[in-house]
This record gives C-alpha cells, sequence and structure tokens, in this order.
C-alpha cells in the first residue's frame, strides 16, 4: 500500500516539476513583450492571452504536486496541536465532504468545456486574431482528474492514520535548508560565523 501511495506522490511531484518550467518560459516571454513593446514598437497582441493560459496551466497543473507535499494553505491555528488521529478524522471528512465533490464537479464541467471548445475551434477573443483556447481548456479536466488521483491518495494516508495512529511517510522533495545540518556537513561552529561577521564589518581591528 505504502508503494502505491509513493508511486502517486511520485507521478503528482513529476507532473508539477515538469509544468514548473513554464515559469522560465513565462519569464523569457513576458521580458521579450516588454522590449518588443516598448523598444522596437511591436507589441503582439496576442501575447496577454498566451501569457494568462501559460500561468493558468502552471496553476493548475500544480494543484496534485502541491497536495502531495501536504502543502495547500490550510488554517492549522488549532489543527497543528490536534493529535494524528483527529487530524486524520478531520481530514477525511473534509476530502470525502467537499474535496472530492468539487474536484470531481471541476473535472466533470472542464470535460465539458473542453469538448465544447475543440467542437467549434474556440480562439479568444479578448484582442484580434486571438490564439486557440481548446489546448488550455483540455488542461482542466487533466489537472482534475490528476487531483482525484492524489485525493484519494489522500483519503488512503488518513485512514491508515486512523488505524496506526501515525502519518505515513510522504515522498521526498526540496525542502527548505536547514542550517544546523548545513553546519555539520561543513564543520563550521556559530564561533567561526561570528568571527567571519567581525571581519567583515571591521577587518583591520580583527587583524590586530
Amino acid at each position: 500500500m505504502q508503494k502505491l501511495l509513493l508511486a502517486t506522490d511520485r507521478i503528482s511531484t513529476f507532473v508539477g516539476q515538469a509544468f514548473s518550467w513554464l515559469i522560465v518560459a513565462l519569464t523569457f516571454m513576458i521580458s521579450w513583450e516588454v522590449f518588443s513593446r516598448y523598444a522596437l514598437d511591436n507589441p503582439h497582441p496576442w501575447a496577454f492571452d498566451v501569457m494568462s493560459m501559460m500561468y493558468g496551466s502552471l496553476f493548475m497543473m500544480a494543484g496534485a504536486y502541491t497536495l502531495s507535499k501536504n502543502g495547500h494553505v490550510r488554517g492549522d491555528v488549532l489543527y497543528g496541536f490536534f493529535p494524528p488521529r483527529l487530524q486524520a478524522g478531520l481530514d477525511l471528512a473534509l476530502y470525502i465532504l467537499f474535496f472530492m465533490p468539487g474536484v470531481f464537479a471541476l473535472a466533470w464541467a472542464g470535460y465539458n468545456y473542453a469538448a465544447d471548445s475543440w467542437a467549434i475551434n474556440e480562439h479568444s477573443n479578448i484582442t484580434a486574431n486571438g490564439p486557440p483556447v481548446y489546448p488550455f481548456k483540455t488542461i482542466i479536466p487533466i489537472a482534475g482528474a490528476f487531483l482525484l488521483a492524489q485525493g484519494l491518495v489522500e483519503i488512503v494516508r488518513c485512514i491508515v492514520c486512523l488505524r496506526q495512529g501515525e502519518w505515513p511517510s510522504r515522498g521526498e522533495d526540496v525542502e527548505e535548508v536547514d542550517v544546523e545540518k548545513l553546519k555539520e556537513m561543513v564543520h563550521v561552529k556559530d564561533e567561526d560565523i561570528a568571527k567571519l561577521d567581525a571581519f567583515v564589518v571591521n577587518p583591520k581591528g580583527s587583524q590586530k
């Protein structure tokens, strides 16, 4: 069971990290459009639509990845003090009552939106000669499907926690730097850092 949970986590992580490269593409595209608009006096009417679609695709396809890392925003003022079983019970109720119906509705409605968009060869009407919209709308049911799969995994995690009294492990990913572990790895002490700070502030006085 744990292998299946971690396998789904890896899939969500791969998809989220793959779509994260849209940030790089979006940065270059915005930079070029600004340069083209103000330096070359040659704006592109389709640029705004494409930027919105790229960011929307990134936002939607990162949903399952964020859920797999338990990274979505929650009001944990009290939640963090609860024992694991109580946390799991609350999460399970919320997943069943709100998350799964909402995401299923998203995937179902998104499928209908995408099908209609493909059927009429829909293009953006915000600007003249707008880009096609149907590839972007196709992302909606795909993102919903990934969210549903990850949501089922989270429900299983809640059930496991209710039985065992502790949360099952998650797949590892990039985390914030642990300063203390880093200092241990490079064999640096707080006194060494203090001496370095003193040297930077007063290099002449530290040489005496």
